[in-house]
């Protein structure tokens, strides 16, 4: 398909007049509105305005210019029916073989605070999205451009065919624009329910169960495609939230090892997560999306040995990551260790080139990794038969002065410190969790049990399997104990104090084994369940 004549029609004018310039070196023909028009003719640009193709002005300040049977019979008219030929040539209709479009910015200006309804509605395009539908509609004698990243590909091809663009580049053109289109809606039809009362489906920080729309739309980009799945005969991909790119894993940057597969990914998922509950410096090591290693540290030197000490075994294929550059202590600690992953915020440059030299399989990533920078809103997805389960990320913070203590005997300031950190860990442990800590490292985990109590004997019993005192060790526990048995397991094993959500029917029970061991107790209200 020769490309005579192209309309042009940019909010974001990056890029369109090199553009212009080589489609008119080439021969095109252009047609353009308003500030698109303005900008070219002065750049020297021969251009034909959209209200001298239609014989109608520019009218309700912007709002109708291309919306006229002279644009759109030009674009929608099929080049392979003569009856359109025909009626195109009784109205004096040239047809136009290329479409340019940027639209409205609406998604950018919806999202600054201080946006008013009334400008977030005025950036709702009406014509853009128009044009942009009736050229993929009809992709057969038209391509449609909906990005300036398009720009480049599209002049490459151009050029290497005299002025042509193929079927199979305009059928994947047409498919973009309608992903454009329909993530554009998508945004006007969030941004409305929201103002209308229905709060964002992702809620707010911190905030209580939001209201989610009636119709929940999933908008995200394709990132990567992955290895494989969850097994080697599976396909997969990462997809980023659109609205939250620069946080969590879609800001990854890989600086070292190889490809991605999807089990990395959940890994690294949760290993981030536990990462950014800490201020200080810090370093943790998962496993199968449970933290088997973490600790503070002077510095993530110091943190990254006593993490390793944590579960020497485990370590071994894991998730690991620090809150600080990675510097040549945090190689010396990981030396000999084979890693999945290791990521970091930045990287020494020594240390760096340690690790593309001694690690060879170790993917290496650079991340944001700094628990107080604003986040959005985020959301977590998982499918289940026939449905999508959604919920706003639990971003909840423990609240140390909402803390009750319920038993006779009040946690020293030393023991309020290690249920603080425990606490943090127990709630990126799978239920049922049960975590064994002192104030900066965990010593032992039980996690995904069918039971408390056996969560509880495995935290313990991996504990001193390895060698580490679980005496004067403080226990954190995802949720209430159902009974007392497992609270009996670990002050047997010598923990002085315990965190727990606290609600269970047989609380008193459980309060008067804490006496009776003269363990300190507290409850936090609130609950970290992890499936």
């Amino acid at each position: 398909m020769k490309v005579r004549r192209a309309l042009l029609s940019v909010h974001d004018k990056t890029g369109i007049v090199a553009f212009a310039q080589a489609l008119t070196a080439l021969g095109v023909e252009i047609v353009s509105t308003g500030g698109t028009a303005k900008l070219l003719r002065e750049a020297g640009v021969p251009v034909r305005d959209v209200a001298e193709v239609t014989g109608f002005a520019e009218m309700l300040d912007g709002r109708v210019k291309t919306l006229h049977p002279r644009i759109h019979g030009g674009i929608l008219a099929r080049r392979d029916v003569p009856a359109h030929l025909a009626a195109l040539e009784k109205h004096g209709i040239a047809p136009i073989d290329l479409v340019v479009v940027a639209l409205y910015p609406f998604e950018q200006t919806a999202a600054r605070a201080d946006a008013t309804r009334a400008e977030a509605i005025e950036q709702i395009d009406i014509g853009g999205p128009a044009m942009i539908r009736s050229a993929a509609k009809n992709y057969a004698g038209v391509a449609v451009v909906t990005a300036a990243s398009q720009y480049q590909p599209v002049l490459d091809e151009l050029r290497a065919s005299g002025a042509s663009i193929g079927e199979a580049t305009r059928y994947r053109l047409a498919q973009e624009a309608f992903d454009r289109t329909a993530q554009y809606d998508a945004a006007i039809a969030t941004y409305l329910a929201s103002e209308g009362g229905e709060a964002h489906p992702f809620g707010e920080i911190g905030s209580a169960a939001p209201a989610f729309p009636s119709t929940f739309r999933v908008d995200a980009a394709r990132v990567l495609s992955l290895r494989y799945g969850e097994n080697p005969h599976q396909t997969a991909a990462f997809y980023r939230q659109v609205d939250a790119p620069s946080v969590g894993l879609g800001s990854m940057k890989q600086l070292h090892g190889p490809e991605l597969g999807y089990n990395n990914l959940l890994d690294f998922s949760a290993a981030l997560s536990l990462l950014l509950e800490f201020d200080e410096p810090a370093a943790v090591v998962v496993k199968h999306t449970n933290p088997c290693g973490a600790a503070l540290g002077d510095t993530v030197g110091a943190a990254m040995v006593r993490a390793k000490a944590s579960d020497p075994v485990s370590i071994y294929g894991g998730i690991v990551g620090v809150n600080r550059t990675l510097d040549a202590a945090v190689v010396e600690a990981l030396a000999g260790i084979f890693v999945e992953i290791l990521f970091a915020p930045s990287y020494a440059p020594d240390a760096l080139e340690e690790l593309k030299r001694t690690k060879k399989k170790c993917r290496v990533f650079e991340i944001p990794c700094n628990r107080t920078a604003p986040a959005p809103r985020l959301a977590e997805f998982r499918s289940v038969l026939g449905g999508l389960l959604v919920q706003s990320a639990d971003l909840a913070d423990l609240d140390p002065g909402t803390l009750q203590t319920v038993s006779k005997r009040a946690p020293t300031a030393a023991e309020r410190e290690a249920l603080r950190f425990a606490w943090r860990v127990a709630k990126h442990a799978k239920s049922n969790a049960i975590v064994l800590t002192t104030a900066g490292q965990v010593i032992g985990v039980g996690a995904g049990q069918m039971n408390r109590v056996d969560s509880a004997r495995l935290a313990v019993m991996r504990a001193q399997e390895l060698g580490l005192e679980t005496a004067a060790t403080v226990c954190a526990s995802d949720a209430f104990f159902p009974f007392r048995d497992g609270l009996d397991v670990v002050a047997r094993a010598g923990v002085t104090a315990v965190i727990q959500p606290g609600g269970s029917l047989r609380d008193e029970e459980v309060i008067a084994a804490a006496d009776e061991h003269g363990l300190a107790m507290v409850f936090t209200g609130i609950r970290h369940f992890r499936h």
